[in-house]
């Protein structure tokens, strides 16, 4: 493998990164009683602050075999973690000049007006609210982007654009990946990954669909125990999955590589010397576009950015920590993982597992972890 920015990362003790050392590893303990307790087989934790790795740990097993315990090279699923790093890509082409929030799909993807979605707007698509959530691309389409591009055209909306808010699941970034096809003439997951992960120094511990040569480091994905046995998860077990890259669902990574692409925000849009984004675009794209709206899907408002969503000021919180400062923005990925950051205090954070569990038994875990790391912010 070959060395990039997440090993060459310096590391340093807590107190050196003004973090309390005791709320780390309380978080650390509440991993391994989580493993213990057979919520699932294995974890990776993240925790970096000013450049600077604080935490990085691997807990339990990547599969049922003890011969594979977690290692730091492991490559977990990310599944809506990858949303993110779809819109890192979006940010990019706006600063280039080719792309504007405002604008209009149509204006870019000839044909996606069909079925009245003329005035489906980027941002639309990024806060989700653009009106097809329930709209699904057939699995031919994955790796054929001339089918791709006719099935997106042909989404018909539910609601008109911008009237509600409801997480799409996996419809709005199938949109983007067209839409970054289309202003760039490359793959989407080529050009994410020169865009984005690539510049980080990334592209061994980041990747959009998975090559069948990398299977060996993924960590499996499993159901919860029946029976006490561990059934595989049935979306991810399948080689199609792994190596379609989906924009929404599809990526693997480590938990320091997401707490370095998360660094790379909390530092305004650089990493070790080389920028993705200007201070002025992260700012922008993490802002509470859709505040005290209710997320049809989630039940309560979500406070949705361009790619991420932030804390707000609701009591209602899903992960990013109930103290953490309202400013901080991050994702999930589905009964699996968080990734955050703070701007305010540099902090970034990476939480990966390998047992999809139901949301609110994993909200209410990471809400627990989130905030003992918030707690840790002692300077």
């Amino acid at each position: 493998m070959a060395v990039g920015a997440t090993s060459q990362t310096a590391v340093a003790s807590p107190q050196e990164l003004g973090l309390d050392p005791a709320k780390l590893e309380r978080a650390c303990g509440i991993i391994d009683g989580h493993i213990a307790a057979g919520f699932h087989p294995g974890a990776q934790l993240a925790v970096a602050r000013h450049g600077r790795l604080a935490i990085d740990r691997c807990f339990g097993h990547a599969m049922l075999d003890p011969a594979h315990a977690v290692g730091e090279t492991t490559l977990f699923p990310l599944f809506s973690n990858t949303k993110v790093i779809t819109a890192a890509a979006v940010w990019t082409l706006v600063e280039d000049g080719r792309l504007r929030f405002t604008d209009r799909v149509a204006e870019h993807v000839p044909g996606f007006d069909a079925h009245g979605k003329q005035d489906v707007t980027v941002a639309h698509l990024l806060t989700h609210q653009a009106g097809f959530p329930a709209a699904e691309v057939p699995a031919a389409c994955f790796t054929d982007h001339q089918l791709l591009r006719r099935a997106v055209c042909d989404f018909r909306l539910d609601w008109p654009p911008g009237s509600r808010l409801s997480y799409h699941r996996m419809s709005a970034h199938w949109v983007i990946a067209v839409l970054i096809e289309a202003l760039t003439g490359a793959d989407y997951r080529d050009e994410i990954r020169k865009r984005v992960i690539a510049p980080l120094g990334l592209a061994d511990e980041i990747v959009l669909g998975l090559p069948e040569s990398e299977d060996r480091r993924r960590s499996l994905m499993y159901s919860p125990k029946q029976d006490d046995r561990w059934p595989p998860d049935a979306i991810e077990a399948t080689p199609h999955f792994r190596r379609a890259g989906i924009p929404g669902a599809g990526g693997y990574a480590t938990a320091r590589a997401m707490a370095v692409f998360y660094q790379m925000m909390a530092q305004g849009g650089i990493w070790r010397g080389t920028r993705i984004a200007s201070p002025r675009m992260i700012d922008y794209v993490t802002r509470d576009f859709t505040g005290d709206m209710v997320d049809d899907d989630m039940g309560y408002p979500m406070h949705r950015g361009l790619g991420p969503f932030c804390r707000g000021h609701s009591l209602t919180v899903r992960g990013l920590g109930a103290i953490a400062h309202p400013r901080t923005f991050g994702h999930s990925g589905v009964g699996t993982s968080y990734c955050w950051a703070d701007p305010t205090s540099g902090v970034s954070f990476a939480f990966l597992s390998n047992c999809r569990r139901d949301n609110e038994w994993h909200n209410k875990r990471m809400d627990t972890l989130s905030t003992l790391v918030h707690a840790a912010i002692l300077q």
